[in-house]
């Protein structure tokens, strides 16, 4: 049945049956407690996004229960009401909304259908909501958003940047505020990375922004290391906007800006320079009696050389003190002696609001030991590797000497040096790179203490939603190094392979753990973001998705690399539910699809040859098929079928949700020849197999013909178990399908076994040698710090803890709660935040059974699963299943009883003896 219209037919259903619950059970869903909330208020998966670009822009809330014992509960209506005040929202003039109050259910993504929006405005917004009974809840906090400028004409700044080369330059502005202001405003973007001050005060705490993008033309990609037509579909770059009302004052005030080179200004073998730093600034002045004045970068502005003198993305950063200019962006500087600026010429990319979220400081972690070594210098360890620096607090130095610190890392990083000026206290951190470490060797002063340094993780504004643990203490800390890892690899609001060596924004990294990502993170806005750059570098003649985006000559892949157009959005629209992202992409996705038949052999095989710009032979780092195995690698010709394959069935699904019956039937056409022609060509039918290396766990996800099904899963069975001794055997994308692949075909033993050795090849051997990362290579050569094996660590929140979406109603507006336990664990808890609150399942083994607790949110229904096919054995809160209004058996078969689930917390427990040795519960 339709997965929706069973949803309002259980919701008609509860509507009978829930007065009998009320008399029944009040204790567990009272009339009293049936006051919804509201909360978590979203515009454009932003919370309070300072500036966005977009006329419509949709918006979300989360509806909250007041107490864990309400359940059934449901949104019925809404009211949103949007201001041009928060003075006026609260005195409840809503004065550019009101949509009165709509019978609705609906929550999420809700569009912006009130007056036209005007740029530079600022908008407030509340909600309230009515439950089930029809109480109305209280109007929600406030929720605010800034609108951008939204038509180029209305850029009066002109891009400007230093006279010379070399020093991060300092730029400033003196200018009047005439009289009273009501509201500021700056808009800015600098390039590469820019700090803005207003009379003395640093705006804002954000870091190495904007975001990194392909902001604009390069000539020197077509002589690059791997070079490729700059025929992309678009470039951008990203400004930002900071109310700074508080920080003027009326006369005389100062902004200043401090540039870095950021991506902008870069060179290396990773990378090819984009061009000279440079501003863009524009400051609106609203007065009392409704006058506007700008204050607009151009060639008024003054430029002096900073104290660093040198700064890079790749090459740290040094920082003279002694050439500091003190109050420079202060109305006390004299800057009769500073250099006119330089106009200079505009990148080409189109000038879009950041509606991402940029890098901020994430953590701050104090030394764990810090000890003196014979040479005087000192040993410091903070206990867990990260990306960001250490900030050096009240320390002191004589004129002359030099801070050294030597970041301990198995790969390359850049210097961070500091030059005293006297020996006055002083604090100083690194502004315009980022280093990767857990440990440091600091010279260069006489004396330090722990309180003198701290170290501050620097990355994406990306929170981690997601908790899991299990009785597993090996399974924790796996989980936990690669939640670690992912965040060090999150700067510019891309992920990168890794964050010190080559941090290049990898689009196959990035596919093969998108779905952990969201499985762990509020990655919404991330990826809106950073799919959009995979979008912008699709070459609009092949439609050729390069390994890398925003694209840089260092990165080598090959077809799963540019896969990540149809898998990305794809992954998303299942876990967010925001059908927009396939609205935006479908055209690339096809585009991609495209390309990739160009490559189809005479057996209807993939195989991609691609070569360098005016070079006949294929370059091997365009054409990779998997990467970084323990012991050897499947062919290219298969890996690049599966992925065509994979492609095409995404892109068919993509269709239906779309209502493109035409471009499904295409595409699910091609996906089913596709697969065809990989049974064909590489099954060996002497030996059962399609290889090794994970050739066989390929073939079972695109699934392999029923008479030969049965001898395959022999086949790997004996391959893992005997050959690999119980090891995984798989590269990059084969170790994201190892884990859920095993246990789907009933082998959830090895799944497990194969997670929890210790040995080599396994995440365990990375921890016993003290890895608090996830390390490039399973021997533990190059990076010690990549987070792409995360790909196969959703077994952990979609098989142990069962959790999986309704494709046919994504977002978790339905989804399945289903575990796989194995006896060798006692507990398994997940949790996260889905755009309708916070989901949990939990399976704890007890003396008697198994407890199963589960939480399902407003908004979302959930199908669980309960393992015994005898429902006498299965209480709900010491109440069988019939008694409980919120729950309706719909199945009891194949080993279980198969509830769906309205909103509330629940306990099942399921007595002895009822677990069936099915596949999604393995002995």
């Amino acid at each position: 049945m339709d997965k929706m219209r069973y949803y309002h037919s259980f919701s008609s259903w509860k509507s009978i049956v829930i007065l009998i619950g009320f008399a029944c059970f009040a204790t567990i869903d009272s009339d009293a407690s049936r006051q919804l909330k509201v909360g978590d208020l979203t515009c454009e998966h932003l919370i309070d996004p300072p500036v966005i670009d977009v006329l419509h822009p949709r918006l979300s809330w989360i509806d909250q229960v007041t107490s864990d014992r309400v359940r059934g509960e449901e949104q019925t209506a809404y009211q949103i009401c949007v201001a041009s005040s928060k003075k006026l929202l609260e005195k409840g003039k809503a004065d550019i909304w009101d949509t009165g109050k709509v019978f609705s259910a609906n929550s999420y993504l809700i569009p912006f259908e009130g007056k036209c929006l005007k740029s530079g405005c600022d908008y407030w917004w509340r909600v309230k909501v009515w439950d089930y009974t029809g109480k109305p809840s209280l109007w929600s906090k406030p929720g605010h958003w800034g609108m951008g400028l939204l038509s180029s004409s209305e850029w009066k700044a002109r891009w400007i940047g230093a006279p010379w080369e070399g020093a991060a330059p300092l730029l400033r502005k003196d200018f009047k505020v005439k009289r009273h202001i009501v509201s500021a405003k700056v808009f800015v973007s600098g390039l590469g990375y820019f700090e803005l001050y207003l009379n003395g005060h640093r705006v804002g705490n954000d870091y190495l922004v904007p975001n990194f993008t392909d902001y604009t033309y390069r000539k020197d990609l077509k002589t690059a290391a791997l070079s490729l037509d700059d025929h992309f579909r678009s470039y951008r770059v990203m400004y930002l906007s900071y109310p700074v009302t508080s920080l003027l004052k009326k006369g005389e005030n100062t902004i200043g800006v401090i540039l870095g080179n950021g991506f902008y200004d870069c060179h290396g073998h990773w990378v090819c320079s984009f061009g000279h730093p440079c501003l863009l600034c524009q400051v609106e002045l609203t007065y009392s009696d409704g006058h506007r004045e700008l204050v607009c970068s151009d060639e008024t502005w003054k430029a002096r050389p900073s104290a660093i003198v040198m700064n890079g993305v790749y090459d740290g950063e040094i920082y003279d003190a002694n050439r500091e200019t003190p109050g420079w962006s202060a109305t006390s500087c004299d800057d009769r002696s500073w250099q006119a600026v330089r106009l200079s010429d505009p990148p080409l990319g189109k000038l879009t609001a950041q509606m991402s979220p940029s890098d901020k400081i994430m953590e701050r972690l104090h030394p764990v030991s810090l000890k003196r070594q014979s040479d005087g210098s000192y040993l410091v360890d903070f206990g867990k590797e990260i990306s960001g620096w250490i900030h050096f607090r009240n320390i002191r130095g004589r004129q002359g000497d030099t801070l050294n610190v030597k970041y301990i890392c198995e790969s390359p990083l850049g210097v961070q040096k500091y030059i005293f000026k006297g020996d006055r206290p002083v604090s100083y951190a690194p502004r315009f790179t980022w280093y990767v470490f857990s440990k440091a060797v600091i010279k260069g002063v006489d004396h330090l203490s722990p309180k003198d340094v701290v170290v501050e993780a620097v990355n994406t504004d990306v929170k981690l939603t997601a908790q899991f643990y299990t009785s597993n203490q090996l399974f924790n800390r796996i989980n936990a190094i690669w939640q670690r890892s992912q965040m060090d690899n999150m700067h510019g609001c891309i992920a990168s392979d890794c964050p010190h060596r080559e941090r290049s924004p990898y689009t196959g990294d990035g596919q093969v753990s998108c779905a952990m990502v969201m499985d762990n993170f509020d990655a919404a806005a991330f990826y809106q973001k950073w799919v959009r750059d995979i979008r912008d570098a699709q070459n609009t003649e092949t439609g050729y998705v390069p390994n890398g985006a925003p694209w840089q000559p260092g990165c080598g892949g090959g077809v799963a690399w540019g896969a990540a157009m149809n898998i990305i959005p794809w992954e998303y629209y299942l876990h967010y539910g925001d059908l927009k992202m396939l609205e935006d992409n479908f055209f690339a996705m096809k585009e991609q699809m495209r390309y990739m038949l160009t490559w189809l052999t005479p057996d209807g095989t993939m195989w991609e040859k691609k070569t360098s710009q005016n070079v006949t032979t294929p370059n091997y780092w365009l054409n990779l098929g998997d990467w970084a195995p323990p012991f050897g690698l499947p062919s290219e010709e298969l890996v690049h079928t599966f992925y065509l394959w994979r492609c095409a069935t995404i892109t068919a699904k993509a269709a239906r949700a779309l209502h493109r019956s035409s471009d499904e039937q295409y595409y699910s056409e091609i996906a089913e020849k596709v697969r065809d022609a990989f049974n064909k060509k590489f099954y060996k039918s002497d030996t059962h197999t399609y290889g090794d290396f994970g050739s066989n766990i390929f073939a079972l996800v695109m699934g392999v013909p029923e008479d030969r099904y049965q001898a395959v899963c022999t086949t790997l069975r004996h391959e893992i178990a005997d050959q690999y001794k119980g090891h995984l055997n798989t590269g990059m994308f084969g170790t994201k399908f190892f884990f859920n692949a095993l246990t789907d075909n009933g082998m959830n033993d090895l799944a497990y076994g194969a997670m929890n050795k210790t040995d080599f090849p396994s995440y365990g051997n990375w921890i016993r040698q003290g890895a608090t990362t996830t390390w490039e290579q399973w021997n533990g050569q190059d990076s010690h710090n990549h987070p792409m094996f995360g790909g196969g660590l959703t077994w952990f929140s979609r098989k142990l803890a069962g959790v999986n979406v309704d494709e046919e109603n994504p977002g978790y507006k339905h989804f399945y709660i289903r575990p796989v336990l194995t006896d060798s664990l006692s507990h398994v808890y997940y949790s996260n935040l889905i755009p309708y609150g916070k989901i949990v399942s939990e399976i704890i083994r007890v003396p008697d059974g198994i407890e199963m607790n589960v939480r399902v949110p407003v908004g979302s229904f959930a199908t669980v699963y309960l393992p015994s096919e005898d429902e006498k054995t299965i209480l709900e809160s010491g109440h069988t299943l019939s008694e409980i209004p919120q729950i309706r058996v719909k199945d009891i078969s194949n080993g279980y009883t198969v509830c769906d689930v309205r909103q509330g917390t629940y306990r099942f427990h399921i007595k002895k003896n009822p677990i069936h040795a099915g596949s999604s519960i393995s002995k």
